[in-house]
């Protein structure tokens, strides 16, 4: 059977050490480290490459939205599921457009933070009930936005993706960086994001660009 290779990120020892010890129950999860704060969960990130990362939001040093987005970025593919004691509605629009698959509060019961686990390995986002439906809105919506992208913004959209500079877009498509820097203007207009590399994890996420 193949396992679920976990990265638990909380600052909180004892909190952190309960939830390795739950994890372990489970067989079809492996706990492959632990990290106490935001910075350290980026750097376990580049040494293993976890499938899935349980992660606090409150974490000193990168909080978790800045850790969401970093995580994102090395590595698109790896899930995100939020394990914390907020349930302010903020924090989960703020979660999601991070990119993270789920958030959960830290009193569900064990077997719910299983199945939440599962889910999200399994394709589906992990959400409160009671604002599971506004947060579906906010997708549609943002769905919605990313079919407003004209032909041209799609070929920047691509080149971004490839890391490429507004110079070296330019010239491959024969336009010229003021043209450029206004079709990147209108992308993360369009997706409501603020930098470049937020576009390209929107953009992957909604299968737009791959990075093959």
């Amino acid at each position: 059977m193949t396992k679920t290779k976990v990265l638990v990120a909380d600052d909180h020892k004892l909190v952190r050490e309960g939830i390795v010890k739950l994890l372990g129950f489970y067989e079809e999860l492996e706990v492959i480290g632990e990290a106490k704060d935001g910075l350290e969960t980026v750097e376990k990130i580049r040494n293993e490459f976890p499938d899935l990362v349980l992660l606090d939001l409150n974490m000193p040093r990168m909080n978790g939205i800045d850790t969401i987005k970093k995580i994102k970025e090395i590595a698109p593919n790896i899930r995100v599921l939020i394990l914390t004691i907020h349930d302010d509605e903020e924090y989960i629009y703020e979660v999601t457009k991070a990119g993270a698959e789920g958030y959960i509060q830290k009193d569900i019961e064990p077997d719910e933070l299983r199945n939440s686990i599962k889910k999200v390995m399994n394709g589906n986002k992990v959400f409160p009930t009671k604002i599971e439906e506004k947060v579906d809105k906010q997708i549609e919506t943002e769905k919605s936005k990313l079919e407003e992208l004209s032909n041209r913004e799609n070929e920047v959209l691509e080149l971004l993706a490839q890391g490429m500079s507004n110079r070296d877009i330019a010239e491959e498509l024969y336009i010229s960086e003021k043209t450029v820097k206004n079709h990147v203007s209108s992308i993360l207009r369009k997706f409501s994001v603020n930098d470049r590399t937020q576009a390209v994890i929107v953009a992957l996420k909604n299968g737009l660009v791959s990075l093959s």
